[in-house]
């Protein structure tokens, strides 16, 4: 896998994803949580055709800033590069913006994982 593969998505702000809803805060606008999810599952879907058969992506490190406030009803798009590959190491630069400009951004880590054996460690704890 190589730097440079861009991701793209885009929502509209509802009621499920405002700060209200998530318990973030108290307003019906987007929620920082809510942001950080799209932009983690852009940047994980960005990737994954570049995965071999078996393997997936977690989120490990996110540093964000939550920059400007999105009401209801407005579309948000957020766009991620990859900016560096260290081995299983993935590190994106994210930037989220609403119909008036830049509401969000920073860098998320990701890491190349086995999904079977990663999934099977963390049922495991159950059995602890």
């Amino acid at each position: 896998m190589e730097t440079g593969i861009k991701g793209t998505q885009e929502l509209v702000v509802s009621k499920e994803t405002s700060a209200k809803a998530v318990g973030s805060g108290l307003l019906d606008v987007f929620a920082t949580p809510s942001m950080i999810a799209l932009m983690e599952k852009t940047a994980s879907e960005s990737v994954q055709s570049y995965l071999e058969e078996g393997q997936g992506t977690v989120g490990t490190k996110i540093d964000i800033s939550h920059v400007a406030a999105t009401p209801l009803g407005m579309k948000v798009t957020c766009n991620t590069q990859l900016v560096e590959v260290d081995r299983r190491k993935l590190v994106f630069k994210v930037e989220a913006y609403d119909q008036k400009g830049l509401i969000g951004e920073g860098t998320h880590e990701r890491f190349i994982i086995e999904s079977e054996p990663f999934q099977q460690k963390a049922d495991a704890k159950n059995d602890m």
